[in-house]
This record gives structure tokens, sequence and C-alpha cells, in this order.
């Protein structure tokens, strides 16, 4: 079974994340991303040193690869372990490992 883009359809509530802490981190971490993201377009405008580009482009990376990990390590703590305690377990595994598999 393929499962589309925007997720399986389960009875557990869409939204991220749950609590307000795990909320406050992923936006605060999307937004260094963002900040990081702008000087890259800045500096690519300016004709900035490649090296130095790319610097700040893994910076991009770096900030967002730890906002999915938080937001994963969300998902894996709150849906899937409900979904498990359900019984929908197959679908929320096969999500995790689409995403999983897209990294």
């Amino acid at each position: 079974m393929s499962i589309p883009v925007w997720g399986v359809k389960t009875n557990m509530p869409k939204g991220i994340p749950r609590n307000s802490s795990t909320k406050a981190q992923a936006l605060k971490r999307l937004k260094v991303a963002r900040g990081h993201l702008n000087k890259v377009i800045q500096m690519v405008e300016s004709d900035e040193y490649c090296i130095d580009v790319v610097h700040q482009s893994l910076a991009v990376s770096a900030a967002l690869k730890k906002t999915n990990e938080l937001i994963l390590e969300n998902h894996l703590k709150t849906c899937v372990a409900d979904s498990l305690k359900t019984g929908d377990e197959h679908m929320v595994i096969e999500e995790v490992m689409a995403v999983l598999k897209k990294s």
C-alpha cells in the first residue's frame, strides 16, 4: 500500500505538535533556518565566495534537519503511540517508513 504525500487517514487529530513547548521549539528552529536561508540568498545576490555560501547553505540544512528530528520524535511519542494502542499500527508504521525513505 502506498502512502499519499499528505499522510494516512487515521482517527488521530491532524496538526503538529500537541504541546506548546514542542511547537515553540519547532517554530524557533524554523525561524533560524529562515534566517540562514535569507543570508544565503543575500550572499548569492552579492556574489560572495562560493565556499562561504555553501557553509551558510549547510547551516540551513542542519537547522531543517533538527526541526524534522524534533517533529518526528513528537509524532512517534504521540500520534504513533496512540495509533498503536488503537490497532492502527500498519498504517502509521508505513507512514513513518515512507518519510524515512525520503531522508
